[in-house]
């Protein structure tokens, strides 16, 4: 009996309705949870619905399907919240101070775990505007690599050299990134040096022809030869070339030994640094 008393004391704290006036109160109390019981049907539907929504938002957007799952999960549960707390109230529940609570916990929490809630958001940025994807190649502040993985916390590289680089979500979203292969093509300026006594117009064409002979080398858009710098000891010449992203480096690499064995068998000087040193002697 004790127990009876206290749970209908509660009840009657919590919703100012006693035996002696539910009989007049039936209607609207009727009334209460027929409206609760709509408005919950009603949130838990949109809540399913949104999540599967927001899936189809993701997968049009090619993100990985590893957060599909996290971000259509939150997304329902806090639209379900938000309907039961709207259905409490309907029955005449004071939620003021459970929703206080919540907002007091929230705000410590946040606190406590801003560095957290910063790289968790910067995750959800890369993942929704993809300024990269796993498989490019990407310069992120000083570190160069293949991406491997993109987590919600953090993102792995794996550099030129194997070695594993982990780069912290809120580090990336606030600094410069230069994705290397976000394109099919790329353009390689290679710049080589030749001598003031050199025929520039010679030099151009021995450019023009390695590069045009480089199996990398793409034929539009054209290779471009030009002079473009007159250095301290030397006439720099730019020779701009179009390859397919994953054939940078390959195509780096064999311009710069083709370049320099063609200059070799044509007599092209390249000029390199060197110290004069003039010996004076004096009679005394």
């Amino acid at each position: 009996m004790q127990s009876l008393s206290f749970i209908q004391s509660f009840l009657t704290h919590i919703t100012g309705i006693n035996a002696e006036n539910a009989a007049e109160k039936l209607p609207a109390i009727l009334f209460a949870v027929v409206s609760a019981v709509l408005t919950l049907i009603v949130g838990f539907w949109l809540g399913n619905l949104a999540g599967k929504l927001l899936v189809k938002i993701l997968e049009k957007r090619n993100v990985d399907r590893s957060v599909h799952f996290f971000l259509s999960k939150t997304l329902s549960t806090i639209i379900k919240i938000i309907f039961v707390i709207t259905a409490l109230s309907k029955l005449g529940f004071n939620i003021n101070s459970f929703v206080a609570a919540i907002g007091a916990a929230g705000v410590t929490a946040g606190i406590g775990l801003k560095d957290c809630i910063s790289q968790f958001a910067s995750g959800i940025q890369i993942l929704l505007n993809q300024p990269f994807k796993s498989g490019d190649f990407v310069e992120l502040e000083s570190v160069k690599g293949k991406v491997q993985d993109i987590h919600l916390m953090y993102t792995t590289l794996i550099m030129e050299d194997n070695r594993q680089v982990t780069v912290p979500n809120d580090h990336i979203t606030s600094n410069n990134i230069i994705n290397y292969t976000a394109g099919d093509f790329r353009r390689a300026d290679l710049i080589y040096s030749i001598s003031y006594s050199e025929d520039i117009a010679k030099a151009k064409a021995i450019l023009y022809d390695v590069a045009k002979k480089n199996v990398n080398v793409l034929d539009n858009p054209p290779v471009y030869v030009a002079v473009k710098e007159h250095a301290g000891s030397s006439i720099n010449l730019v020779c701009q070339v179009w390859c397919k992203s994953d054939n940078y480096y390959p195509t780096f690499y064999t311009m710069q030994e083709e370049v320099k064995l063609a200059f070799d068998a044509n007599n092209i000087e390249i000029p390199f640094e060197q110290l004069d040193v003039h010996i004076k002697n004096e009679k005394e």
